[in-house]
C-alpha cells in the first residue's frame, strides 16, 4: 500500500509517494499527465513528512544531500545507474559517458540516458545533473526548462546556442 502527498514548491506542485519501505516516487510538474493539486494539510506519514521537509530545504538552498529511506523498483542496470547518479555532488555535473565509465560500461552512454529518464525519484536521485558530453542540457522527464532551473538553483549558468541550452562556467563551491 502506498501513501502520497502533494505540496507547493518553487517549481510548482510536487507529488511524493511512499510505501512501507520508503519514498518510491516523486512527480514533478511537467512530468506527470495528471494535474497536481497541493494539499492544505501536512502529511501524517513520517517518510512523506521527512521528504517534504528535505525537498523544501533543497529549494531554499540549505540542503544538498537527501537522507531518506528509498524504495526503488527497476531493472538491475537502472538501479546501478541510479546509485551512480547519487554520487554526483550538488553543484557538479557528469556526462552520460562519465556515468557509464563510472559503472565500467564504457559504451553504454545511451543506456545510461534511458535509465536516467526512468528515474522514479528526481531531485533525490539527481538525474538533472547529467548532461551531454558537449555540455548540452539534454533529456529530462520534466522538460529542459525544469533541468535548467534545477542546475541554476545549484549555481550553474546556462546559455542558449543554436537553439539548445548549454552549461557555461562552474558554480562557486561554497560548501
Amino acid at each position: 500500500m502506498s501513501v502520497h502527498h502533494t505540496f507547493l514548491t518553487p517549481i510548482g506542485p510536487v507529488r511524493i509517494i511512499a510505501d512501507r519501505q520508503g519514498l518510491c516516487r516523486i512527480r514533478l510538474p511537467g512530468a506527470s499527465p495528471r494535474d497536481l493539486v497541493p494539499e492544505t494539510t501536512p502529511p501524517t506519514d513520517p517518510v512523506l513528512s521527512q521528504a517534504r521537509q528535505q525537498i523544501t530545504e533543497y529549494f531554499k538552498g540549505v540542503r544538498r544531500d537527501f537522507t531518506l529511506p528509498l524504495s526503488i523498483s527497476g531493472t538491475a542496470f537502472e538501479k546501478k545507474v541510479w546509485d551512480a547518479l547519487q554520487n554526483i555532488p550538488w553543484g557538479d555535473v557528469w556526462s552520460y559517458g562519465q556515468v557509464a565509465r563510472a559503472l565500467g560500461k564504457m559504451n553504454l552512454a545511451r543506456a545510461v540516458g534511458r535509465a536516467a529518464g526512468a528515474n522514479p525519484l528526481p531531485l533525490v536521485i539527481p538525474c538533472h545533473r547529467v548532461i551531454g558530453a558537449d555540455r548540452n542540457l539534454t533529456g529530462f522527464a520534466a522538460g529542459i526548462a525544469m533541468k535548467k532551473y534545477l542546475l541554476e538553483l545549484e549555481g550553474w549558468r546556462t546559455e542558449q546556442r543554436r537553439g539548445r541550452l548549454f552549461l557555461t562556467g562552474r558554480p562557486e563551491k561554497t560548501y
